[in-house]
């Protein structure tokens, strides 16, 4: 027997092949610059200089991450950039479900009002000036807590999080806790964020990302090196790249140093992205169902 199949009138059959033709330029837009910085990170200086790579390496050389290994400005940004990524992500959980979840209960009284307050920070802010004295009275300057306590709370994802408690958690489930003697804390703990790992994850991801590339806060309110994240330390190595340029032999002490800066660069990138490039795939499941859900329904 034949089996049925279904018939394309030539408009579907266009429109797929241009949906199709765009979509694979998107990734290949996309993608070629992560490639192209792959491939000169392992090429040869000489090659790099030379504009010889485009899709492959050329005569393949660590010689860009071994430079990279030894410098202790890198390892030190690495570190701190990781523990600010984990606190700061960990104390943004904890603030924006605790205003999250009671602001999904139908009964709390004035939950209207005070969303409105949250979701008026989205348009509205002190700017540079005032936050910076603001910090600076609070004695947070040179402190990380000036990187991490300001954008505790994203007004963004407590929309999109109280949505998602008050869409997808049913309320019987709670009332059901309650009736078994379950104090709120207790629900939420026991109950509702383990039917909350969609969303959970995509905050994690907004959150985590956010703080991996942190870099204008930290600029305006660390002084310090040793508490310099990554993205200041990748700021002052392509600084001095670009001066290495400008001033010729009176900062390189050889050619050979100018020309590694070519691949230093792009090592210095791949570096710093590989968490994120980790960590996306990890939790790629839940992003789609997560945000859709959270920012649709309710």
């Amino acid at each position: 027997m034949r089996k049925n199949r279904i018939r394309y009138s030539n408009e579907d059959r266009v429109f797929s092949i241009v949906t199709y033709t765009l979509a694979t330029l998107a990734l290949l837009i996309t993608l070629y610059p992560l490639v192209y910085c792959v491939s000169a990170s392992f090429s040869d200086p000489m090659q790099v200089v030379k504009g010889n790579v485009l899709l492959f390496p050329k005569d393949l050389t660590l010689i860009a991450y071994r430079a990279v290994a030894k410098n202790k400005s890198m390892f030190s940004g690495y570190a701190n950039t990781l523990f600010y990524t984990l606190l700061g992500t960990s104390l943004n959980l904890v603030m924006t479900i605790a205003a999250a979840y009671p602001l999904s209960k139908r009964d709390f009284r004035g939950r209207n009002a005070i969303t409105f307050l949250f979701t008026l920070t989205m348009f509205f802010s002190g700017g540079m000036v005032p936050n910076f004295l603001l910090i600076r009275n609070l004695d947070m300057y040179n402190s990380i807590w000036a990187l991490l306590l300001p954008g505790c709370v994203s007004a963004w994802n407590l929309v999109i999080m109280r949505t998602y408690f008050q869409s997808s958690i049913p309320e019987e489930i709670c009332e059901s806790a309650y009736m078994d003697g379950c104090s709120n804390i207790n629900t939420l703990i026991r109950i509702v964020m383990p039917l909350s790992m969609p969303i959970i994850a995509v905050m994690v991801i907004f959150y985590g990302v956010g703080h991996w590339n942190s870099y204008f806060n930290a600029l305006l309110y660390l002084k310090d090196r040793d508490k310099y994240p990554l993205s200041l330390v990748l700021r002052e190595i392509l600084l001095q790249g670009m001066g290495q340029e400008k001033t010729g032999a009176e900062v390189v002490d050889s050619v050979a140093d100018l020309l590694l800066f070519e691949t230093l660069k792009y090592a210095v990138i791949i570096v710093s992205s590989v968490p994120m490039l980790i960590l996306y795939p990890a939790l790629q499941r839940y992003f789609v169902k997560g945000t859709m859900v959270g920012s649709l329904k309710g």
